[in-house]
């Protein structure tokens, strides 16, 4: 990692045929580092120059995000200033030692400090002095006489080397302060969204109301379309609520099971039991109050949310002069998530949502869909295959190298089959099996959870589902205007002020923002 840990990522010794080292970033401690977007985009995959990848590798999705940020500058005079600049301090140490050139050497040391007054001051040709021209014309004529002077060439490419060096230095420290800045604003929560819990939180001790209790029944009706929601934030759960309720055509048939932690299981409670979602059942549970046979009494409960991972590949092309890499990104279960059979006992069949989605139309087809004995019904990604992470996986584990990845956002879940499979023991015995060999890593929950499914995975429709609204700008807006769910996994989130402002509107428009709660604590996404 470097000094800030934006960068952690593991590489492949092995080539597979026709592609370079492979490598694996997760995003939980990367919090997402998309590509820089060059060309065509197709099934979430972008192919980006090696330079572009470089930067996105030590500093994320800062570079992309940069990169769309910055304004055309009006500042060849300034650069060309810098430049001059630059000459001067090159040849001035030399032109200093000369006894002949004294007044050469003081008129260039006055023209370089002028240029660093000017420069400290100055970004744009337009915040230039009147006299500007005039001092560029002193400055290279002082460089030209320099340069007619008979100085160690030596010497002067030394320096250069030496102004090369620091420029670079200064250059990498500016871009991990900026690139450290950005990561705190997307992983900090923002305070209007700490005012806002706080504010539910002494509500929910000050109600004593419960409607929770009047709908027990529904929570454990098999009969009814029920959706699982991990979740530490109250809007986008309320996001995903209401537009899945907005497009449904029986939203009294509708129960969600939101699970959340602790510190926000208060906030929660209130914020769900106030606002009504048509006549659909929330249901608010604390992940950590559970009691779980299958949980090590010793370890205590933790909420755990999906894992985001990128997959970078290098591909070389006889066509280009470049190197060229692939990235393609995966949102894994969490270990949370493998609980499911035991948290909901008298459930056949539910939906699991992620809390970063949008629902665009309704998902009742889903509920009686046919995955010919599945357990878990994703979207597929067969950009990346089990062969792809073979370095990652078990050395005992027996699997289809051909088999594809999927990702999360949107999982029909077929309870009942898994408790068939026992695939609750299997991930547990999988994360063991991996910590006992190399250590308990990142990769072990991309790498448990793919063996897991393994043959196990009915694959959705492509339509059902648009990945990458967190980070990818190319995505047309009619393209996102049509699908069926809307997956904003990135780090450039529809309710930070960094998310994506062509998409944030998708996200918006199911959020109430006339709640009073939200007024107070100037919550406006």
């Amino acid at each position: 990692p470097d000094a800030y840990n934006i960068c952690i990522f593991c590489q492949v010794e092995s080539f597979f045929p026709g592609m370079g080292p492979i490598m694996i970033i997760p995003k939980s401690i990367l919090k997402n580092l998309p590509p820089i977007v060059k060309g065509s985009t197709s099934n979430n995959m972008i192919v980006v120059d090696e330079s572009e990848m470089m930067c996105q590798l030590k500093f994320g999705s800062y570079c992309l995000w940069r990169r769309e940020q910055k304004s055309k500058m009006d500042d060849s005079m300034v650069k060309r200033m810098k430049d001059l600049l630059f000459v001067a301090r090159a040849y001035y140490p030399s032109i200093a030692k000369l006894t002949s050139q004294e007044n050469l050497s003081h008129e260039m040391k006055q023209n370089i400090q002028e240029f660093e007054r000017v420069l400290s001051e100055t970004t744009t040709d337009k915040d230039l002095p009147s006299r500007y021209e005039h001092q560029m014309t002193m400055m290279e004529a002082s460089i030209a006489k320099a340069k007619s002077c008979h100085v160690d060439c030596n010497n002067v490419d030394k320096k250069f080397r030496q102004l090369v060096d620091l420029t670079e230095d200064e250059a990498n420290f500016h871009m991990k302060q900026s690139a450290f800045l950005y990561k705190l604003a997307v992983q900090t929560m923002p305070k209007s969204l700490h005012c806002l819990s706080m504010r539910l939180t002494v509500e929910y001790f000050r109600s004593s109301a419960d409607i929770e209790e009047t709908l027990v029944k529904k929570f454990v009706n098999p009969d009814l379309f029920h959706y699982i929601i991990f979740s530490r934030n109250i809007l986008s759960s309320s996001v995903v609520i209401n537009s899945t309720v907005l497009h449904a055509k029986e939203n009294d048939k509708q129960v969600f099971h939101l699970l959340t932690d602790t510190e926000n299981y208060f906030a929660m409670k209130l914020w769900f039991s106030r606002n009504k979602y048509g006549n659909a059942a929330v249901q608010v549970l604390n992940i950590e109050d559970l009691e779980l046979h299958s949980h090590l009494k010793a370890a205590p409960l933790r909420l755990s949310l999906p894992e985001e991972f990128r997959v970078s590949f290098r591909r070389f092309d006889d066509k280009l002069s470049s190197t060229q890499f692939r990235t393609q990104y995966l949102s894994m279960f969490s270990d949370s998530f493998y609980l499911l059979p035991e948290i909901f006992p008298s459930l056949e069949k539910v939906v699991v949502l992620d809390d970063d989605i949008v629902v665009q139309r309704d998902l009742s087809s889903l509920r009686n869909l046919d995955m010919g004995g599945k357990v878990n019904g994703v979207v597929q990604s067969c950009a990346v295959k089990l062969f792809h992470l073979k370095k990652y996986l078990p050395s005992s584990s027996s699997f289809d190298e051909n088999s594809c990845s999927w990702t999360s956002g949107i999982s029909v879940i077929d309870i009942s089959k898994w408790r068939i499979h026992n695939l609750t023991k299997t991930y547990q015995q999988l994360v063991h099996e991996m910590s006992r060999e190399d250590g308990l890593s990142e990769t072990s929950t991309l790498s448990a959870g793919l063996l897991t499914f393994q043959d196990l995975v009915y694959g959705l429709e492509d339509s059902w589902m648009l990945s990458g609204l967190g980070y990818n700008y190319e995505h047309k807006l009619q393209k996102v205007g049509s699908a069926g769910v809307l997956h904003f996994d990135g780090s450039m989130k529809p309710w930070l002020e960094l998310g994506i402002p062509k998409y944030k509107r998708f996200w918006r428009k199911y959020l109430n923002t006339q709640n009073h709660f939200l007024s107070e604590c100037n919550v406006n996404p």
